[in-house]
């Protein structure tokens, strides 16, 4: 079989390459950087350099392929990211069907059942819409919760103002490691035996904001770092003041915001996965721990 995955070799497109190729698949990293070619190529895995936002080059890199691995790629300072999404998504299934694949594995998100209200995630809607309209194709679409990596952004709240926090976290905010999302989104791939148009939900640990800030702060050797649920416009204030532009820090307040009144959440729990191998401990202790101290 012959796979490409586009999303470089991140963190979920380097362990799913590794798998392919080890099964021993044939395999196409669709990457945006020339200095990549070389790693991928270590892999066993054959680069094509090029931007997924260019039509033509995703016809010739989906070439033979049996199957994809589809994401769409954060682009920081874009204006009209739902129109950016958009437009990436309508180059994937250009190349798919000019390539006749039959089988596609979409990155979308917890929320993209919803279309309207959960600020870049809507466009993941629109993504999984456009894919069940391609004759032929099969697609799995894979929603994990919110990403773990995520929870890096408390870094600087917390050595700024000694709080961690956001406009949720009352309740349970469900989480998800990109080694988990990675291990079912190979599993899928290998297996490739979904028909039609299939979603599976991917989540890693559910914790409250209250305890998401005790496990990171113990982590960093603040076991008292309390987490605060701000307004939505306090929210919108501090990412601006991050530096996100006025489109991205209105979206991801209004995701915020649908976490909190639980609508981004409700099709997740209606449809609850085993959770993955990887807890909030662990992400602490290897990762946001060494991130804070650096």
């Amino acid at each position: 079989m012959h796979y490409v995955i586009t999303g470089s070799i991140g963190h979920t497109g380097k362990p799913i390459t590794e798998g392919l190729v080890k099964a021993g698949h044939t395999v196409t990293v669709v990457t945006t950087k020339p200095e990549n070619a070389a790693a991928i190529e270590a892999l066993g895995a054959q680069p094509a350099v090029g931007s997924v936002e260019d039509a033509d080059f995703l016809k010739q890199a989906f070439a033979d392929a049996d199957a994809v691995y589809l994401l769409i790629p954060g682009k920081w300072g874009v204006t009209g990211w739902r129109a950016f999404q958009n437009r990436i998504i309508d180059n994937y299934v250009a190349a798919i069907e000019a390539n006749d694949i039959r089988f596609a594995v979409l990155l979308s998100s917890i929320g993209a059942d919803l279309g309207e209200g959960t600020g870049p995630v809507d466009g993941l809607y629109d993504a999984e819409q456009k894919l069940t309209k391609v004759p032929g194709l099969n697609s799995k679409f894979l929603r994990p919760s919110y990403f773990m990596y995520n929870l890096f952004s408390q870094i600087d709240l917390v050595k700024g103002a000694g709080i961690m926090g956001s406009n949720f976290g009352d309740d349970p905010v469900v989480l998800t490691h990109t080694s988990d999302i990675a291990d079912v989104a190979l599993q899928e791939l290998l297996n490739l035996d979904f028909t039609g148009h299939q979603v599976r939900y991917i989540a890693s640990d559910e914790r409250t904001g209250a305890e998401i800030a005790q496990v990171l702060g113990a982590a960093i050797g603040k076991p008292a770092t309390p987490w605060v649920v701000f307004t939505d416009e306090q929210t919108k204030e501090g990412m601006l003041q991050a530096g996100l532009n006025d489109e991205m820090a209105s979206a991801y307040t209004k995701m915020g915001k649908s976490i909190r009144n639980g609508r981004m959440q409700g099709d997740f729990f209606l449809n609850k996965p085993s959770y993955g191998k990887v807890k909030l401990e662990e992400f602490a202790q290897n990762e946001f721990a060494p991130a804070f101290g650096a």
